[in-house]
């Protein structure tokens, strides 16, 4: 696959000065809720006998593709803000809800999945159960993301699909309303989402669905974990590697899911820039309503952190952070946390040792190709940063200003914004690109400094 790291944006955005903090942050952050649960709590709820509740959703690009492809499948989608705080585990003044009414998909339809690799691997499987064609397009971008695992492996399960042999987007779903399911093995070392694609919709197959990974390291396993959770949550069997089963293999039986009223957590990588904040400017910052467990890939940044040089307590208030004032390198494998590599790069370019971070080739199918964008944006600030096989090598050196390019990708504008606390002049393409996943970011990053005000 061929990627292009042109530093133009097609669309001609403009460049967005990053505040540069006043001095050491001090500041309380709520971040909105998960991504990864609001998307996968959204295909269990299309797939409940009954109706349920998610409370408190993410509102951003990925999360909104993907309510309006279950819509066009026919599922029913309300949405509610309550001011009050009688529902139940809402604060009040948090009581967004989205009410999701189950039914079987019909086709003909068309879903766009814009780049979001949760919509583009999670639906097909859902829509090879509906009657009738379902076509699947998205940005330019996402046809050159990897859909072979989702695609072979439903095949194999019964399924009819039209890609012309490219194994990504564009494709065809013909659903005839059922899928016979079965074992089916794949190689999901270039995507995760592979496993919980199949898994999510194992239960309406008419065998169940048994996933077999047959290939590389398998990336990202806190993902799969989450899956497997939410779907026991949701009155599913299945049987796992940490639950006893066979290494790489999940089964899931055959049966119905139940409709929830779920609370979704905070996303706890979204909370990533704004931690990362007080690490390099050696400040505070309180992350409210972080989970105690949870299995979000995000609760990994408390160690990766405090490695790097920080402090942190959780506790009624929620995960507080304390930089130190030093910021030290890092050697650390990310293969089963790639997302946050963005973040962890940044504030590696701002330490005062090395660091390498290693296990996350996979990120070069991402949004974009996260690692040579990182090496090339941050060495265009004055870095001194490698590609190695599967990762990156980072020695600090003094930074300057200059433009941060995005690719439109979210993690590496946050990754721009958060260089721009500490290194005067830095302007970031395409701020806008954050609404992927967290539409209201530039205004919490400016919140949380003027929040801080100026150093005493």
């Amino acid at each position: 696959m061929t990627v292009h790291l042109s530093p133009e944006h097609p669309s001609g955005t403009s460049l967005w000065p990053a505040p540069l903090a006043p001095g050491s942050v001090d500041a309380t952050v709520t971040v909105p809720g998960s991504k990864s649960v609001t998307n996968r709590a959204l295909i269990l709820a299309a797939h409940a006998a009954d109706p349920g509740w998610l409370r408190r959703p993410l509102r951003s690009r990925d999360t909104l593709l993907m309510v309006e492809g279950l819509r066009s499948l026919g599922i029913g989608i309300e949405e509610t803000v309550s001011s009050s705080s009688s529902v139940s585990g809402v604060p009040e003044g948090r009581g967004e809800a989205w009410r999701v009414i189950p039914a079987a998909p019909q086709g003909p339809a068309t879903v766009h999945v814009g780049n979001a690799g949760t919509v583009m691997r999670f639906l097909p499987p859902l829509a090879a159960l509906a009657e009738g064609p379902v076509r699947f397009d998205g940005d330019p971008r996402s046809h050159e993301r990897p859909l072979h695992g989702v695609i072979n492996a439903l095949r194999v399960l019964g399924a009819r699909i039209e890609d012309e042999g490219r194994g990504a987007l564009p494709l065809t779903v013909h659903g005839t309303g059922m899928i016979e399911g079965g074992p089916v093995e794949i190689d999901a070392s270039s995507s995760s989402q592979f496993v919980s694609a199949l898994l999510l919709s194992g239960p309406r197959f008419n065998q169940g669905v048994e996933v077999r990974h047959v290939g590389g390291p398998l990336p990202s396993m806190p993902h799969i974990r989450m899956t497997v959770d939410m779907l026991r949550a949701a009155g599913a069997q299945v049987t796992a590697p940490e639950s006893g089963g066979e290494p790489d293999v999940w089964r899931v039986t055959p049966g119905a899911l139940l409709g929830r009223d779920l609370v979704v957590e905070p996303d706890l990588s979204n909370a990533q820039p704004f931690l990362a904040a007080a690490l390099v400017t050696g400040g505070t910052v309180t992350i409210p309503d972080w989970p105690e467990h949870t299995t979000q890939p995000g609760d990994a940044l408390r160690e990766l952190f405090t490695r790097m040089g920080g402090e942190c307590r959780l506790d009624g208030r929620g995960l507080t952070f304390r930089g130190t004032g030093r910021i030290l390198g890092l050697d650390a494998d990310l293969s089963e946390v790639g997302e946050l590599t963005p973040g962890i790069a940044a504030v590696a370019a701002l330490a005062e040792g090395e660091s390498v971070l290693r296990g996350v080739a996979h990120l070069r199918l991402h949004e974009t190709d996260r690692l040579a964008a990182l090496t090339r944006e941050i060495n265009g600030l004055g870095g001194e940063v490698t590609e190695t096989a599967d990762g990156l090598r980072i020695r600090p050196r003094p930074l300057h200003g200059g433009v941060f390019h995005t690719y439109e990708d979210h993690r590496l504008a946050t990754a721009g914004a958060l260089l721009g606390l500490v290194v005067k002049g830095v302007e970031v393409e395409d701020i806008a690109t954050t609404a992927k996943t967290m539409p209201d970011f530039p205004e919490l990053w400016h919140g949380m400094l003027a929040s801080s005000g100026p150093k005493a």
